[in-house]
Parts: structure tokens; sequence; C-alpha cells
């Protein structure tokens, strides 16, 4: 079974991790809240509190395929603060496994030069922070094990990507058709 964790900040986009963090498992998709804020309720941007699975600290990430960051701010100032994620995330490339993010959200990545060499995408404005990738207007993008997405609207799609990446493409099309989801 695949698995995602996805990373809960304080001040993140609470749509955006949600939004996500929802398709993957309708899809049957494994996925793991993980707060980097201390304790496991993290409040997001807009004053809406999550309940995390689990704290960065008790979390193990072995059998992740997938790390997700979503955006929000100070959610993506708190992750790219965070000494333990910064030292993750790029093991895990190394590794070979696939890293997502979403809204300023691939600043994070940029930061640790983790986007060098690829396409990619975020939201407008924040297109200098993608140190070394070749920016896209797309709404969400895949290169290699990198998967990014523009902004909430997206969120979806996002979503909807992560599924046909780690299921397949009937599978991404099955929840896409049973949440009346327009084509993209």
């Amino acid at each position: 079974m695949s698995k995602i964790s996805a990373f809960l900040a304080e001040g993140m986009e609470e749509v955006e991790c949600l939004a996500v963090v929802d398709i993957a498992r309708r899809a049957g998709i494994e996925v793991e809240m993980v707060s980097v804020a201390g304790g496991r309720a993290v409040t997001g941007s807009h004053g809406i509190t999550v309940l995390a699975d689990v704290t960065f600290e008790d979390a193990t990430f072995d059998e992740s395929d997938v790390l997700f960051l979503p955006g929000g701010l100070p959610g993506v100032t708190n992750l790219a603060a965070h000494e333990g994620l910064r030292a993750l995330l790029p093991r895990f490339a190394a590794q070979g496994k696939r890293l997502a993010a979403l809204c300023a959200g691939p600043s994070v990545l940029g930061g640790l030069g983790l986007l060098r060499g690829r396409t990619a995408t975020c939201y407008p404005g924040w297109e200098e922070r993608l140190e070394g990738a070749h920016y896209t207007p797309q709404g969400v993008v895949t290169d290699g094990n990198v998967t990014t997405a523009r902004g909430l609207g997206f969120a979806i799609d996002m979503g909807l990507e992560l599924v046909r990446l780690l299921k397949d493409e009937e599978k991404a099309a099955e929840i896409k058709r049973a949440i009346q989801h327009p084509a993209c």
C-alpha cells in the first residue's frame, strides 16, 4: 500500500492540505498527517484547527512514498524553518522518492535546491523562490519525482495526480467521476 506523509504547520492553507488528504484516502492510499507544530492540534491560516495523526518527532518516514507540503502563510515559513523537515526532504529526494508541494510550498523545495533543472509551478509571485527550476504556469506539473501545483484551486487536481502516480490512471479517473470533478 502506498503512503503519503502530509505536513501540517501553523498557518497552513487548510483546504490545500485537506483536499489532497481526502482525495488520496478515497483512493485507498494511506495518508499520515504529520504536525511540525510541536503538538497534534494545528491551526491554519483561516483559523481552522486540524488534529494531525502524529507529531514529526513521533513519526517514521521509512514507509512513506510521498512527502507533501501544502501552502499558506505563515505555514510555508514554518515548514521551511523546521530543521527535521529540512533534513528529511533532501534525504528523501536522494532516495528517488516523491516530493509534492502546493501553492507557496514549492518554495521550500526550491530553497533546498531540490528543484534545480526541473519544471515546476507555484503561486504567482513566488517564482523566484523556485531556485534553479524552469517555471511553468500550469496548474499541476510532475517532473521526475517532484510534483508541484499552483494554488488552492488546483488542490483536488494535485490529489488526483498523486493518485495517478501512486495507483494508476484508472483509479484517478474513478475518483474524479465519483466527486463530479470536471475534465482537467
